[in-house]
């Protein structure tokens, strides 16, 4: 389990991107060697010798921790992108927001059927963004062996939509 110190790392910063929203800025937790080290460490411990092929990390703040922990774990690492942000072909997932929809893609040949992967993004809210980027490594034929979050806005109760998975998160926000 983390130190309760990655919990008070992580900064509030009200009204951004627009008012009344709380955006959880993860910077404070990156900064630190400490910190981002045990980030990596306690999602890695989990996961190490599961039998995963391959993180996929949901465009951009996921990257960060998904890479590292692409790296820790020995396997590939799939970047899961917005909209229009990769050259090659592609397979898309439009969601919907809290305030409208979004969509994300993968390169199509990203992951090959039966192939094992772990979905990665830093904050987990409504669930959106993390179900679709399931549905796209499932359309594709491999497997989501399950999801790990840095934070979880736990009140917006986003873990009920993805309750088919095993999904992790190293800060509950009640």
């Amino acid at each position: 389990m983390p130190s309760p110190v990655i919990a008070a790392a992580i900064r509030d910063i009200p009204d951004f991107p627009k008012p009344g929203i709380v955006f959880k800025d993860i910077t404070p937790v990156l900064r630190s060697p400490q910190l981002f080290r045990e980030v990596i460490q306690t999602m890695a411990e989990r996961w190490r010798g599961n039998g995963l092929d391959a993180v996929a990390a949901v465009d951009a703040r996921g990257f960060i921790v998904g890479g590292a922990l692409a790296y820790e774990l020995g396997v590939g690492f799939i970047p899961v992108r917005k909209s229009g942000k990769l050259p090659w072909e592609v397979v898309s997932e439009t969601y919907e927001l809290e305030y409208g929809s979004s969509a994300i893609e993968m390169h199509a040949d990203a992951v090959r059927p039966g192939q094992s992967v772990l979905v990665v993004d830093d904050l987990l809210a409504t669930g959106g963004t993390a179900k679709a980027a399931c549905n796209l490594i499932e359309r594709c034929g491999a497997k989501v062996a399950g999801i790990e979050f840095i934070i979880e806005l736990c009140f917006l109760n986003g873990r009920a939509g993805l309750g088919r998975y095993s999904v992790n998160s190293l800060v509950q926000v009640k």
